[in-house]
């Protein structure tokens, strides 16, 4: 199994200034998220950033970087300016680990490159846990997304899906008994083909209503291979409450 690791870390944010390069047990974030990167089978680890000291702090701490433009829309623009820069063959598989995982689980980085792998009609391949309440089955913040008999992506939303109509009928929110609702884990393979295609896909209406990226793939026709996995992983860091419990984990000696 062949596959690289592109981790697309940006210095901008919102909520968390400088969020790749804050401290965890000693280390930026996003060097901590390329060494657990580095633990999964990936020939190759690369940081993308558009950030001079980004670049500089990766290096320095043994991983590889590359500097890319810094007009890039998505983190998955960004992964094919490097994917083109390093001319990979078309068959390459990518996978795109976002640089706020420090937790990421190397394991769960193999499985999904080998399922890209092994489902050559694919274009991408991602992740899924089965949903075991309601709160997250009609939280918006949790993507959900169904699959056909194949699993293989036919939907993403925000919204309950599947919508269990007798179970709901009352207005109750409630998880009804058995049903197959996933929740979407934001780890993606991609064939380098794609990714040389994707800037030129156009933005369908699905897309820019849910605010979902990998609608854009099924909008324009393109596969989706979804491995479901058995729990949820950690979520990444997006808040300063998300930032003080991964330190804590690590200061307790993950």
């Amino acid at each position: 199994m062949s596959f690289i690791v592109i981790i697309p870390a940006r210095a901008a944010s919102t909520r968390l200034p400088g969020k790749p390069l804050l401290d965890i047990a000693g280390l930026p974030m996003v060097v901590r998220t390329a060494a657990s990167a580095a633990r999964s089978a990936a020939a190759r680890v690369i940081v993308a950033t558009d950030d001079e000291g980004i670049r500089t702090a990766v290096s320095q701490h043994g991983y590889e970087a590359m500097l890319t433009r810094a007009d890039h829309a998505t983190g998955t623009d960004r992964l094919a300016e490097v994917a083109a820069n390093l001319h990979l063959p078309a068959d390459a598989i990518v996978v795109n680990v976002q640089g706020d995982e420090p937790l990421i689980d190397p394991a769960q980085i193999d499985q999904v490159a080998a399922l890209l792998i092994n489902d050559p009609g694919a274009a991408i391949a991602t992740c899924a846990s089965r949903i075991q309440n309601h709160e997250v089955l009609f939280n918006p913040n949790a993507v959900k997304v169904v699959c056909n008999a194949q699993q293989r992506a036919l939907y993403f939303s925000r919204a309950p899906i599947p919508w269990a109509r007798d179970a709901l009928a009352d207005g109750q929110q409630r998880l009804a008994h058995g049903l197959p609702a996933l929740h979407h884990i934001g780890l993606y393979a991609y064939r380098a083909s794609f990714l040389a295609s994707f800037a030129s896909l156009p933005v369908g209406p699905l897309e820019t209503y849910e605010s979902l990226e990998q609608l854009r793939a099924l909008e324009n026709g393109y596969a989706i291979a979804v491995h479901v996995t058995e729990g949820h992983p950690a979520p990444g860091v997006d808040t300063a409450q998300d930032l003080d419990r991964v330190r804590e984990l690590f200061a307790n000696g993950l």
